[in-house]
């Protein structure tokens, strides 16, 4: 019999990070191990607290069946507290939160909420490719704005044709920015609101970096300008090590939370309650995120060092777990990514492009640039940019 997949899945491509993998794969074949710069995932274990958590809220909830769908009301309130403290902003735990299972299932669902066929949804490029999937799975259109070195990686309402902004359902923003680094004042956050407010636009802010960052001012949150239009997603991957427990939660405008919690309960089962627990724990201590903090920012200025050296532009980022480099002068992103793949350097990346989508233009914003995702240890990060700074480029 003939198979036929649906139009959704034929139109996407395979996940980039997909490819990493096989990357890292095809190098230890050879007998060669190399430092994986390429998955931003954090190599460092949660702390104990959180481990501990989990522990004891398996035999706590050991009888306790399907979770919620949109969050223990424990959860909910930790979130809540945390929110306030950390960003100054009051939310009521009941109708303007609600779990996710990770950021990736809450932003990848979102649409379903909002977007019908055909409507369009503006995303940034370079940018988290579930923003883009989601939308295509929703059957809506997407719209790509660069994100571009000479705007600081700021997304540029004023490049937005008024057609498109106009018939634009949902706006994704994300700062501090994967992949570039790029954190936002609070005047462009402004401006972001009122562009979305004029045209009657979602906006949905991504702020799963916004405890890694490297400047005395800690980033925003978009809560702390508005509320109504707006909501936020979150998570403890990044804060908390926490990327194999699956949590986090989306906050804002009572009225959005309440019709993604509609799509929420059709389409999965909640974030088990014994890891609730462990989220709990992790948002009640700010130590282990400032260590963490210190550890990355460790690793970012030994690379951003090590590329310089070696002859690069200083692309050392404000905040995030990424340096988004400009790769040398008639230097593809795939010619470099693969350079730094040859054994005397064994260092794995992603290419700018794989990241990005093209605009309308035909031009693709990842172009010129790969990056290091500064998960791997002290030590290996160490390693790897001793050979860097010796590179001949």
């Amino acid at each position: 019999m003939e198979i036929k997949i649906s139009k959704r899945v034929a139109k996407i491509g395979s996940y980039a990070f997909a490819e990493v993998d096989r990357q890292v794969s095809r190098l230890r074949e050879k007998g060669i191990e190399p430092v994986d710069f390429g998955v931003g995932d954090p190599t460092i274990a949660p702390p104990p607290a959180v481990r501990d958590a989990v522990k004891t809220g398996v035999e706590k909830h050991k009888t306790a069946g399907y979770p919620g769908y949109i969050g223990m009301s424990e959860y909910r309130d930790a979130i809540s507290q945390w929110v306030l403290r950390r960003f100054g902003v009051e939310l009521d735990p009941e109708k303007e939160v609600t779990s996710t299972i990770g950021s990736k299932e809450g932003v990848f669902n979102f649409a379903e909420a909002f977007v019908d066929p055909d409507d369009i949804v503006i995303i940034p490029t370079p940018g988290y490719p579930p923003y883009t999937r989601g939308t295509l799975f929703a059957e809506g259109r997407p719209y790509y704005v660069p994100l571009l070195e000479e705007n600081g990686f700021l997304i540029d309402p004023g490049v937005i044709p008024d057609e498109i902004a106009h018939g634009a359902k949902l706006i994704w923003i994300n700062y501090p920015n994967s992949p570039t680094g790029a954190a936002a004042p609070a005047e462009f956050l402004e401006r972001m609101v009122d562009f979305a407010r004029s045209n009657d636009i979602i906006i949905a802010s991504d702020e799963a970096y916004s405890e890694i960052y490297y400047t005395p001012d800690a980033p925003l949150s978009l809560l702390q300008i508005a509320r109504e239009g707006v909501v936020t997603f979150q998570s403890l991957s990044k804060r908390s090590a926490m990327t194999g427990y699956r949590t986090g939660w989306a906050a804002g405008d009572e009225r959005i939370i309440d019709a993604f919690k509609k799509v929420k309960t059709n389409i999965d089962s909640g974030t088990p309650n014994f890891i609730q627990e462990a989220a709990i724990a992790a948002l009640s201590d700010e130590q282990h995120v400032e260590r963490s903090r210190k550890d990355y920012g460790i690793k970012r200025d030994m690379m951003a060092d090590a590329l310089a050296e070696s002859g690069l532009q200083d692309c050392r980022p404000d905040a995030t777990i990424y340096i988004w480099q400009k790769v040398p002068e008639g230097y593809s992103d795939l010619d470099f990514a693969t350079r730094l793949l040859d054994p005397d350097i064994a260092v794995v990346t992603t290419p700018g492009t794989w990241i990005s989508d093209e605009t309308d233009d035909g031009a693709n914003p990842g172009e010129g640039f790969v990056r290091f995702a500064l998960v791997p240890g002290i030590e290996d990060t160490k390693r790897a940019a001793e050979k860097i700074s010796k590179a001949q480029w």
